[in-house]
């Protein structure tokens, strides 16, 4: 019935850090990368208040992501998203065949 696997966290985990969750709040956060499934499309989720509905969950590697994908995780290019997954994830390198889930999401009120 699922065309997905099943999910290796909650959805109130997809989006946690106090910038990104004002990011998505504001419209510049439209996605986020995670190395397991964190929600489905359809699902909803809140972020301080404002609500959420998954849109899409792709499957991608990390050397498919553009500057364009990187503005939609809520950074300005691909380098400084880069550098910051990097730094916050200690030992991590950055393998262009890493696999990631895209979890793309909307605004589902009349602010989006």
């Amino acid at each position: 019935m699922n065309q997905y696997p099943d999910k290796t966290c909650e959805i109130e985990n997809l989006v946690r850090h106090p910038k990104l969750v004002a990011a998505a709040i504001i419209g510049q956060k439209t996605q986020q990368r995670r190395d397991g499934v964190y929600a489905y499309p359809g699902e909803k989720f809140e972020l301080d208040g404002v609500a959420f509905e998954v849109t899409t969950l792709t499957r991608s590697t990390l050397g498919d992501m553009s500057d364009a994908d990187a503005q939609a995780e809520g950074y300005p290019n691909l380098a400084m998203y880069k550098a910051l997954i990097l730094s916050m994830h200690k030992g991590m390198e950055w393998n262009l065949d890493a696999k990631v889930w895209v979890h793309s999401f909307r605004r589902v009120d009349s602010a989006a």
